[in-house]
């Protein structure tokens, strides 16, 4: 026995008895260990928290003097271009490309009247369109403002908003007495840039802490912050820790030198395993400790039981001998205990089990005897199958050489008729040419038989799939007659590789010879096309067309002598598929295949 078989508490009582120690063991240090770091976590917790809300407090302060500076300067700005005349345009743009130009962050900036229509511009930026239909713009008359109300998830083009009032004379009354007429500037921040200053802010507190920022607008809206946060609303019960996975420290309201302020909620949050890392080392510590306490205890219990479970082992020996069939009864232990009981019941179990066992022999003996006659039976049952076999087989063959040989010598033998007929009356040279006429129709037959021969033993629509089979066969035909063909296949049709696609291979190529033969036709049209399921995408099915221009037929007329027609129809019935040909006589022919997918 090997150290593994030692260790299997179904093996050795001694050794169950040790495991349900250190299982005993292992749950009061797990709960011991929980005790003693709860309170730990709890402290941790709650450092952890204000120090995230102090890196949150920074975040905001960084943020407000970021977007505090830019207003700032902007109000320079607008200072600035109070002294030039509003009806000098060129002066105006050139003034705004030279701040733009100075301040690369703004993506443009615009100065309008008091109506909203532009009097000048540099640059521009998706939110400074249609500014007087903007909320802020009423407020930016008055006062500089920032506005947050295109930097939402949901905008085309996220962007900030400055906005700083300025006054100038009226273009029409330049007179010193003049009311100044009220201009608005206003600047556009992409969100890109505003985001990647707070990341920058986030690199230098989180480093070394893989800290999370998260930026919410004044209803809730994230503005910034992890993939599968943006866009959610942190107000609408929002679990910010994810079942306590995170710990979490916020700040509200970002703090603008007018006092409007933008309502801004900063979260930073971190893992609560890196966090909270020192209490689970003193919980692991706890538990080792513990742990190898009782393991100790459970190697002293598994000596002792040993010590008292040796006459057990022996009758459990003797059991395997009989197991085994080295023995074939057992032997009761002496004494009045629990072994001596348990040797009884077993000695008892053994009688009866060495009577069910000749009984199980005659039964078996009475199996074999069925299972011989029941071999004989699928054996015939596999020669009937592989008779029918050989017939589906016989009649595919036929199919094919009438595909191929038959209309070949069809056309030879009418040619010979002819011949025989009129070559009384036929020169030289006409009978020469109808010789080779003949010769020709020979040689195409012969052509015919070896491809068929070669479909058969090289089957093009397992090796390259039908879509690519299709195309080979009506590129053929197009060098072979010389008519314009249209053809249409899906990219699926490539992967369409199964036997039943062998079958209407064949229909395609017996469509396209009957076309070549019999309709005359001046164009040709084949489609393979793969058409959806109303219900699910079992429902999906293979529609494969082929249509001609020619002289058309009565498809429910009598066809004597002509077994294309037939054929076709007995191979779509072989893979369960449904053909139907359409054609009336001087409205060419149209011959469709469906199949499940």
């Amino acid at each position: 026995m090997n150290w593994t078989q030692h260790l299997d508490p179904r093996l050795r009582l001694s050794t169950a008895i040790g495991w349900a120690v250190v299982a005993v063991v292992t749950l009061a240090a797990l709960f011991a260990a929980s005790l003693a770091a709860s309170q730990a976590e709890q402290r941790a917790r709650a450092d952890a928290e204000g120090l995230l809300e102090e890196y949150a407090t920074q975040v905001r302060d960084a943020a407000s003097m970021t977007l505090q500076m830019r207003s700032l300067l902007l109000q320079v700005v607008a200072v600035q271009l109070a002294a030039v005349n509003v009806g000098h345009s060129g002066e105006l743009r050139h003034a705004l490309q030279a701040v733009r130009q100075r301040f690369t962050e703004f993506d443009g900036l615009v100065l309008t009247d008091s109506g909203g229509q532009v009097l000048s511009a540099a640059g521009t930026g998706p939110a400074l369109h249609d500014i007087a239909q903007q909320a802020w713009f009423a407020a930016a008359h008055h006062q500089s403002i920032v506005s947050d109300a295109v930097a939402m998830p949901s905008s085309s083009a996220r962007e900030l908003i400055i906005a700083s009032p300025l006054y100038q004379p009226s273009a029409s009354s330049p007179s010193d007495d003049a009311e100044p007429e009220p201009c608005v500037l206003v600047a556009s921040l992409p969100w890109a840039w505003f985001q990647s200053v707070l990341e920058r802010m986030q690199d230098v507190l989180g480093h070394s802490r893989e800290l999370e920022l998260m930026l919410a607008s004044r209803d809730g809206t994230v503005l910034m912050g992890p993939a599968e946060w943006i866009g959610r609303n942190i107000a609408a019960s929002a679990d910010l820790t994810e079942n306590d996975h995170y710990v979490v420290g916020r700040r509200t309201q970002l703090r603008l030198a007018d006092g409007l302020g933008l309502g801004w909620t900063v979260v930073v949050r971190q893992r609560a395993e890196l966090t909270l890392a020192p209490v689970h080392s003193i919980r692991q510590t706890v538990f080792v400790i513990i742990f190898l306490a009782g393991l100790c205890s459970a190697v002293a219990a598994v000596v002792v039981t040993r010590m008292l479970t040796r006459r057990l082992q022996r009758l459990a020996q003797a059991a395997e001998q009989v197991r085994h069939g080295t023995i074939d009864d057992l032997v009761v232990p002496r004494g009045t205990d629990e072994v001596a009981a348990i040797g009884t019941v077993l000695s008892e179990l053994v009688g009866h089990l060495q009577a069910e066992k000749r009984s199980l022999q005659q039964l078996n003996a009475e199996l074999d005897q069925r299972v011989a006659e029941r071999t004989a039976r699928i054996e015939r049952m596999n020669n009937e199958a592989r008779m029918a076999a050989v017939s589906r087989e016989r009649l595919r063959l036929a199919r094919d050489l009438h595909d191929t040989l038959a209309h070949s010598l069809m056309a030879l033998l009418t040619q010979i008729r002819l011949v025989r007929k009129l070559h009384s009356r036929l020169g030289a040279d006409e009978l020469d040419a109808e010789l080779g006429r003949a010769e020709a129709v020979a040689a195409t037959g012969l052509d015919d038989a070896r491809a068929a021969i070669t479909q058969m033993r090289d089957n093009s629509v397992r090796e390259t799939g039908f879509g690519s089979a299709v195309r080979d066969l009506v590129k053929r035909f197009g060098h072979r007659t010389g008519l314009p063909v249209r053809l249409e296949v899906d990219a699926d049709a490539d992967a369409w590789l199964d036997e039943r696609f062998e079958a209407a291979f064949r229909i395609v190529e017996e469509s396209l010879r009957n076309i070549e033969r019999h309709a005359s036709a001046t164009t040709v049209e084949v489609s393979l096309r793969e058409l959806k399921g109303q219900q699910d995408s079992s429902d999906a099915k293979a529609c494969i067309s082929v249509a001609d221009d020619g002289c058309g037929f009565d498809p429910d007329a009598p066809q004597p002598g002509h077994f294309g027609l037939r054929g076709m129809r007995e191979q779509a019935a072989l893979i369960d598929a449904e053909l139907r040909v359409q054609s009336a006589p001087e409205h060419g022919t149209r011959v469709v295949l469906e199949l499940a997918l």
